[in-house]
């Protein structure tokens, strides 16, 4: 039986070779994890036979397993690497439409517009409403930012489908307590006084609408008059909005409305464009005996703006960024785990398929449950220890080598029996 025992050590060790070869070759492989040979022994069987008696036959590969331990995480500084750190699977689309997952991160974004990987295997993730960056499905699809590159201009408007309202346009002012009551509205264009700002709104088309603000101190005790315009010339002929504030400075929440001016834009909108109409909110408005001061404004208009960057947060969610200043919620990656990892099967690209032994996934996202979070702008690295590769190497060498010796061993004691006279 020495033969045999020897040709299935020649077979294990070369085997063995073989999986060494492979994660040297893959040391600097992104997200590969590294593999080992499990070696078995073969023992032979006899009927009826009982006790401890019975003799060995050689060895055989039970298994080559996977180590999934944790990868060094190599900063990359490109926006579209992620890298997990600690546990989960990117979740891929594969060019047949199977299911597949990946620990490299190396994603980019084809002609399409799709982010996928070097396969071509699009990544999957959770479409986002653009504003909040809260999921809108709890199903992961492949994740796609606008195919032209660009988003359409969006008119400053009061958002009324959310609770409270979002209001077009938000401005917070100091007025000073200590102003002297302002008479000059009848001689002269108000919007040259010292109490006034200019902010851009913009129309459907995205042309900004130049939003002038004035106010105007009344004999009144904390009330002032507020004017506004969106053309040209004089307002002498408007009629105020009013602000009243209470004796600690704030706006006065009984008076209702207070705080919230009705803007109109120009009778004959440019190129065609609907007519600008949104709410100025000016809540946080305070009246104080310091100077005046424009703290805040922000609207919610912008024109159209083109992709230039993409960035991806530790919460996996994607931030688009446009050439109009805006940026975007446009997604978010979706992850998956496994009861039990080493029942993956490994196929071509560094990407692993779902099995039985493995177990169904389970879906999440970074950060969450026992998901490890993203390093943006990271790439994990091969697990692979080079150093005791190379151990293991000179080991399964040896191993070869004495297995050899075994089988020329036999070959001398058969030809001893041979030659007998």
């Amino acid at each position: 039986m020495g033969f045999q025992a020897g040709l299935s050590g020649l077979n294990a060790s070369s085997k063995g070779l073989d999986v060494i070869g492979n994660n040297i070759a893959n040391a600097n492989t992104y997200g590969m994890k590294a593999s080992r040979a499990e070696f078995s022994e073969l023992v032979s069987s006899a009927i009826g036979v009982s006790g401890g008696d019975n003799a060995g036959i050689g060895v055989t590969v039970g298994a080559v397993s996977q180590q999934f331990s944790q990868g060094t995480l190599n900063i990359t500084g490109n926006n579209l690497d992620a890298a997990i750190n600690g546990n989960g699977f990117f979740q891929l689309q594969e060019a047949d439409g199977s299911a597949g997952y990946t620990r490299a991160g190396n994603f980019k974004l084809d002609k399409n517009g799709y982010i996928v990987t070097n396969n071509g295997a699009k990544v999957l993730g959770y479409q986002t409403n653009p504003t909040t960056g809260k999921p809108l499905s709890t199903s992961p699809t492949p994740l796609t930012l606008p195919t032209s590159g660009s988003i359409a201009a969006k008119a400053t408007a009061d958002d009324t489908s959310t609770s409270p309202t979002t209001y077009g346009a938000t401005a917070k002012f100091n007025l000073p307590a200590n102003a002297t009551v302002d008479t000059t509205l009848t001689a002269a264009d108000p919007l040259l006084g010292q109490y006034s700002t200019t902010f851009n709104a913009y129309d459907s088309l995205g042309n900004t609408v130049p939003v002038s603000v004035y106010f105007q101190k009344t004999a009144t005790a904390g009330t002032w008059n507020v004017y506004t315009k969106t053309d040209t010339g004089a307002i002498t002929a408007a009629t105020p909005a009013t602000l009243k504030f209470t004796a600690s400075g704030a706006l006065d929440t009984t008076v209702a409305g207070n705080g919230q001016i009705a803007i109109s834009g120009p009778a004959t909108p440019a190129d065609g464009a609907n007519q600008v109409q949104f709410t100025l909110d000016l809540t946080g408005t305070t009246q104080f005996a310091s100077a005046f001061a424009t703290n805040n404004v922000a609207q919610t208009g912008y024109a159209d703006g083109k992709l230039t960057g993409v960035k991806i947060g530790a919460d996996g969610t994607l931030t688009a960024s446009y050439s109009n200043g805006t940026t975007q919620s446009a997604g978010q990656l979706a992850l998956a785990s496994f009861r039990n990892n080493q029942g993956l099967m490994q196929v071509n690209g560094g990407d692993w398929k779902e099995t039985f032994a493995s177990g169904p996934p389970t879906q999440g996202t970074p950060g969450s449950g026992n998901f490890g979070a993203l390093q943006a702008g990271a790439l994990e690295e091969s697990n692979v220890d080079l150093t005791q590769e190379l151990v293991n190497m000179m080991t399964a060498q040896r191993s070869y080598q004495a297995n050899a010796q075994t089988i020329k061993t036999e070959d001398q004691i058969m030809n001893t029996l041979v030659n007998l006279r």
